[in-house]
């Protein structure tokens, strides 16, 4: 008798697990994990590639990159940066600082913009990596970075930043450490966010427009140009060389590297198990694309386990015509700066030394494209996908989501939002069931001016 007993309630007990699933799936918008279900490891994609990622290499002539780099970066970070292991332990200090910048963070499905495009086939998800302190998903690395560099003793941070959001998230991580943050941004940029600049001003950061006259590779092409509107390779340069040249300086990265994306899995990391609490699951991740920090924070965990045969799932780069390195690069070894201070790392590359027309999504005008999403692009399981630089198109596409969904997205996110409306409307049309998933990888409450400009709204 007790075993029947025990065999019924099993069975109920199942089955009202489904039908809780079910009702979820039918009603929830948000999608929300506890603060116990924080990751407690980052996951690196290296030990499941196919093939080893390709090693960084030195230039035929002139000093050692890799020395260079060992003097003027976090050494923690450079030892994750070759690490093979599939997991790497986040410490507790970090965790802490994680959550009290707001993580986890919420997966939405977007319920009114889809009842907006009418789909009926396709289900829309994203992850609102804007509810940050900054408002993007840069704080995920800057605080690791910080903490790290806090812990080895060094006094300042000096970074470059693009659109803004990595210098906003490095000048918060440092402030919360006790640091000095020094940002060389975007002088194209720079001239016009005002406000952002502002805010890193508020916590404490010193802000030079890049180039500068700080450095000497800012100070000979200005000497060339002095109206050089700058790129986010000459405003790595810069950092690099005032990192080399400053006693207790440190520079801090936001993009590209390994160590940046590992610590960004957290995003995809928390994806995977808000998916599983509605019984869903993503057939496509969607991301905007500059260096692979956003996209790829969401996307790796993902694709570990499509390379793992758990899963099947596509990934889909949005990008700027302005900078479409996995559109129209090429696989190769290129440096990461302008001023060839890094090694040659192994990317699809427009070349470091590629004039990029401004944009005022700035965050995606890079040359080069990680070398985690590199190497999944080349083995075809990444693709990509480039608008036009007037950016109407994308920010058409945002201000749809603010009349839907009632938030505004950053110029950048924009791009993910253009390309899940055209691959929702594409699959939708096909008769195809299909669950789209967008990362959202910051706000636009700092870049209305932006947005004025591109649609003429007053």
């Amino acid at each position: 008798m007790a075993v029947v007993m025990e065999t019924l309630i099993s069975t109920r007990t199942a089955h009202y697990t489904s039908l809780l699933k079910l009702v979820n799936h039918m009603r929830t918008t948000q999608i929300s994990l506890s603060v116990d279900d924080l990751p407690k490891k980052w996951y690196n994609i290296t030990g499941d590639l196919p093939e080893p990622l390709p090693p960084p290499k030195e230039p035929e002539t002139g000093p050692s990159r890799a020395e260079f780099l060992g003097k003027t970066m976090i050494h923690e970070c450079l030892g994750q940066e070759g690490s093979t292991d599939r997991w790497i332990p986040i410490p507790e200090e970090i965790r802490e600082l994680y959550i009290q910048a707001g993580r986890p963070r919420p997966l939405y499905r977007a319920r009114r913009l889809e009842k907006h495009l009418g789909l009926k086939k396709v289900r829309l998800y994203y992850k609102r990596e804007d509810l940050s302190p900054t408002g993007s998903h840069k704080v995920n690395t800057a605080l690791a970075q910080a903490y790290y560099a806090a812990k080895e003793g060094k006094t300042t941070l000096v970074t470059e930043t693009g659109a803004g959001q990595w210098g906003s998230a490095l000048s918060y991580a440092a402030s919360l450490m006790e640091l000095e943050c020094i940002v060389f941004w975007v002088r194209a940029v720079y001239d016009w966010k005002s406000d952002r600049r502002t805010f890193m001003k508020l916590l404490g950061a010193t802000v030079y427009p890049s180039p500068s006259k700080e450095t000497g590779i800012g100070r000979e092409l200005l000497a060339k140009n002095p109206n050089n509107q700058g790129s986010l390779g000459i405003a790595v340069s810069e950092g690099l060389e005032y990192a080399s040249q400053h006693e207790g300086v440190v520079y801090s990265l936001g993009s590209v590297l390994n160590y940046v994306l590992i610590h960004q899995s957290v995003i995809g990391l928390e994806t995977i198990e808000q998916f599983k609490l509605v019984d869903d699951e993503p057939d496509l991740i969607v991301g905007c694309l500059g260096g692979g920090s956003n996209f790829g924070g969401i996307a790796l965990p993902f694709a570990g386990e499509v390379l793992q045969g758990k899963r099947e799932c596509e990934f889909l780069a949005a990008q700027s015509e302005a900078a479409p390195n996995l559109v129209k690069g090429e696989y190769r070894y290129d440096f990461g700066d302008v001023a060839e201070q890094t090694p040659l790392l192994k990317m699809y590359t427009l070349g470091h030394l590629a004039e990029m027309e401004p944009i005022k999504a700035d965050g995606l005008r890079y040359h080069a494209a990680a070398p985690f999403i590199s190497a999944l692009r080349h083995r075809n399981l990444v693709r990509a996908v480039a608008y036009p630089t007037d950016e109407r198109v994308v920010f058409e596409a945002a201000r749809m989501f603010f009349r839907t969904e009632g938030w505004l997205v950053a110029p950048e996110s924009s791009y993910a939002v253009k390309a899940s409306i055209d691959e929702a409307r594409k699959a939708e049309k096909a008769g195809e069931e299909k669950v789209i998933c967008m990362n959202i990888s910051g706000h636009g409450f700092l870049d209305i001016e932006a947005y004025r400009e591109k649609l003429g709204v007053e």
